[in-house]
Order: structure tokens, then sequence, then C-alpha cells
């Protein structure tokens, strides 16, 4: 005779045992990995950070040298937002509404700073500006715009890092817009900016503010690039990152974790900004 077997309620199902959830063991491995990843790594720098309590954390960040490169971090990925906005939002918009020769081998292009090492962009764009360089030897003679180790040099190369995040949040939603509105706008008469401005832009509006925040939060700690066109000189154009490297090196751990700390509460809060705002998009598709 057979032994009884245990109720499958016991057993759980698929041979697992009634207490382990289903899907534990992926789930497990997940958040495994992402408190060895994330969790732990994020967890040791704000202890480093707080070991001295809020006024150590606020004297760190205060200092002359370290307020300035924070103000400078924010200031030059602002403007570098604003104008990845604009031109990104401009590049999706060729790359969808228009055909023409070598299209594919720009719209490959694009993603071509993902790629590349920061350092690259940095030593392209001293060969570029640089004050031994034609064009840029130029711009400083006959105009007095100094690029290399100033402020312009360390937006030119944000732009670089970033430009795929604004165009590549704006493609496909502007791909997938129904041009019959359009078609319509124009047998009546509407010009071409004004249809842009009162039928597709309020479509874009969430994938652009998407894109722009992210890349923000992407230059926010940007290094390679930095290093190599602004340098390391203090109260000019060193930057939080590269002032972060720096006290590193000199054995300042409070400092560095104290900046650090700062960059990544600006860029975690623009990230909640940015998955607030992919959820609000995903409802309005839906209604």
């Amino acid at each position: 005779m057979n032994a009884p077997t245990a109720p499958a309620s016991a057993q759980g199902m698929a041979g697992r045992p009634a207490w382990w959830p289903r899907g534990g063991g992926p789930r497990l491995a997940a958040l495994a990995y992402l408190a060895v990843m994330l969790f732990v790594p994020l967890g040791v720098i704000l202890q480093d950070g707080l070991r001295a309590g809020l006024g150590g954390l606020w004297g760190a960040v205060s200092t002359p040298v370290a307020a300035h490169a924070l103000r400078l971090t924010f200031w030059t990925a602002g403007v570098m937002a604003a104008i990845n906005a604009v031109l990104g939002t401009l590049t999706a918009y060729v790359l969808v509404r228009y055909s023409f020769p070598g299209k594919g081998l720009l719209n490959a292009i694009v993603d071509l700073p993902l790629a590349i090492p920061t350092l690259v962009t940095g030593v392209m764009l001293v060969v570029l500006y640089g004050p031994q360089a034609a064009l840029g030897a130029w711009l400083q003679d006959a105009l007095g715009w100094r690029i290399i180790f100033a402020p312009p040099g360390i937006i030119l190369a944000l732009l670089f890092v970033t430009f795929p995040f604004v165009v590549r949040a704006v493609q496909p939603v502007l791909a997938s817009l129904d041009r019959e509105q359009d078609e319509a706008a124009e047998t009546l008469g509407a010009g071409a900016w004004t249809i842009f401005r009162r039928i597709t832009f309020p479509a874009l509006l969430l994938p652009v503010t998407s894109g722009t925040l992210l890349s923000f939060a992407r230059a926010i700690g940007e290094f390679g690039a930095i290093v190599i066109v602004a340098g390391n000189i203090p109260l000019k154009s060193q930057t939080a990152a590269v002032y972060v490297l720096g006290q590193v090196e000199s054995e300042n751990r409070l400092g560095a974790s104290a900046v650090s700390i700062v960059m990544l509460s600006v860029a975690y809060a623009l990230v909640l900004v940015v998955d607030w705002l992919q959820h609000r998009r995903t409802a309005w598709v839906r209604e």
C-alpha cells in the first residue's frame, strides 16, 4: 500500500516548500545583486559623509573650493540641459519626419557618445579647441573666447556626452504620433511652426522633460571628459567630480563623501521625477 502523500498546500507548487514564495529564487538573487552593487556602496558613502553629523557635512560642502565646484557643476549642467532640450528635440524631429541621404548613418552616430570612453571625448575637444589648435587659437585671438580649461569647454563636453538622452527619449514618441492632425491643420493653412507648437510639441513635452532631466543628472557626475577639457583648477574650472578625486588623493574622506552625497541626492531626486513623469505619460496614453 502506498504511503500517503502530503497535501499540496504543505508541499507547495512545482516541488517548492509552502513557506517559499513563488518566484522567491529570482527575487532573492535580484535583491542580493542590488544590495551588493547599489545599497551597500550607497550606505557606506552616506555613513562616511554623515559621520560628523549634518553640521560636519555642511561645513565640508560650504568651503569656498567645494561650493565653487558644486556651483560650476550645476550651472554648466543646466546650460547644457537647456541646449540639449532644444537641439535634441530638433534632431529627433529631423530623424523621424524627413528622409535624406545618410539618415541611417546619422541615426547610428547619435548613440556614439554612449559607446566611446569619455576620456576620448575630452581628447577630441582639446585637439579641436585647444590653444595650440588652429580653431581654438582663432577663437581666442579673434573673439576672445577661451574654450579649453574654461566653462565653455565643460559645456561642450557635457553636450557631447549627454546628446543621446533627449533624442532617444523623444524619437519613439514622435514616431508613434498620428499624422492626421498635422495634415488636417496643414490643409487649413497652418504653417509648419504653428503645427509643431500647437499639435506636436504638447505630445512631446513629457519625453523632452524626461530626457532633459536625465541628461542633467548624467552631467552632474561626468568626470572623464571634464578632467581633460577643464583641468583641475580650483575656483576656476574644477567641477564637483574632479574635486572629489582631489579630496580622495588628499585623504580627505569627509570632504569627498560630503560632496558625493550632494551630487547623489540631486541625481536621485531627478531620477525620481523622471520616473514619475514616465508613469504619468503611461497613464495618459492608457486614457
